[in-house]
């Protein structure tokens, strides 16, 4: 279900909950907001960037975006919280649950 703004985010105890399903995210807090976060590294640039737009494709159906950068032309970071609540809601958890299975 879409997140609205004005739904207060999930308590740390709900997300440490969730995080068990994906535990090679990171949950961390950064500026008092907590985050879902993951480095994916590949061999060659073209395969970074066919990820990159398979999470693009996905994040573009969920209508949820994360946060995206390229570095070190084989390294993709992606970040994911609710920017409209400033925090974790399920479909954090349930978009990178869903961006993990791509790199299976």
């Amino acid at each position: 279900m879409p997140c609205k703004g004005g739904t207060p985010p999930i308590e740390y105890g709900e997300a440490k909950k969730l995080h068990e399903q994906i535990p090679s995210w990171q949950l961390i807090e950064e500026y008092k907001i907590w985050r879902l976060k993951k480095t994916y590294k590949f061999k060659e640039f073209a395969q970074a960037m066919q990820f990159v737009n398979k999470v693009a494709d996905i994040a573009e159906r969920e209508g949820h975006h994360p946060n995206i950068n390229i570095h070190d032309w084989n390294r993709v970071d992606l970040e994911i919280y609710t920017h409209k609540i400033k925090g974790l809601h399920e479909n954090d958890f349930i978009l990178a649950a869903k961006i993990e299975q791509l790199a299976l």
